[in-house]
């Protein structure tokens, strides 16, 4: 049996999973579909709001979208994008970070971003040919994927 490549592994990779507070407001969903089903039976109606509890929190769960650096591809969500056609990643927090989210979000942009989740890394595309300027990604460590982005560049 081979060894991988050293380019075949995750540099980063996190998920951009919903905060605990979203998933509390969304299993909420479940009491209400038992007060529906409450003339059938009690017994119905607390399995039916368990059951749908249930599921939208593991929808949710699952349907989060995963940033990741593999070798040297940048993936966020379902784009992906070589690092040699990426320009210099800058990581923000805080104000910087709401500033690049709101005002300063670049209209011919790929953007994936996430409430809850302070951190964005802003890097300029520069292939001529995407019509893309630039990737805004929402993560919890900015540095960390930077240098990740930086270290596949390289």
């Amino acid at each position: 049996m081979q060894n991988p490549a050293t380019d075949a592994r995750p540099r980063y990779r996190e998920r951009l999973s919903p905060s605990l507070w979203l998933l509390v407001t969304v299993a909420v969903a479940g009491p209400m579909v038992s007060l529906v089903f409450v003339p059938i039976g009690s017994t119905v109606a607390l399995a039916l709001g368990a059951a749908v509890s249930a599921l939208l929190v593991l929808g949710f769960i699952a349907a989060t979208p995963v940033v990741s650096v593999i070798g040297t591809v940048l993936r966020a969500g379902r784009a992906h994008i070589d690092t040699k056609h990426l320009g210099e990643p800058v990581a923000l927090t805080g104000d910087d970070a709401r500033q690049a989210r709101g005002p300063g979000l670049p209209a011919r942009g790929w953007h994936l971003i996430r409430g809850g989740i302070d951190g964005i890394v802003v890097v300029p595309n520069l292939d001529p040919d995407d019509p893309v300027d630039t990737w805004t990604v929402s993560t919890r460590t900015p540095d960390r994927l930077a240098a990740a982005i930086r270290a596949a560049q390289s």
